[in-house]
């Protein structure tokens, strides 16, 4: 069980990869990726006020992606 939840969890987090719009910009280049990954990781850990800013642009973000999908939705019924 435990390993079907990491699973499903590490797949989700490919999926906020590819979302970001990530997989494109990089060509689908894993180093890049993962440079890129290491890079945020460095800025985080010596600015603690990056991680507040990006929890809350992706807040915004998830926020606005749900409320597409309510309109879209709302339209589909119309």
């Amino acid at each position: 069980m435990q390993r079907r939840e990491r699973t499903r969890h590490l797949i989700e987090l490919g999926g906020l990869v590819q979302k970001a719009g990530l997989v494109e910009l990089t060509d689908d280049d894993r180093a890049t990726l993962y440079g890129a990954m290491l890079d945020l990781a460095a800025r985080a850990q010596g600015d603690g006020n990056a991680l507040a800013l990006w929890k809350r642009r992706g807040k915004r973000a998830f926020d606005a992606e749900a409320e597409g999908q309510d309109n879209a939705e709302g339209n589909a019924h119309d």
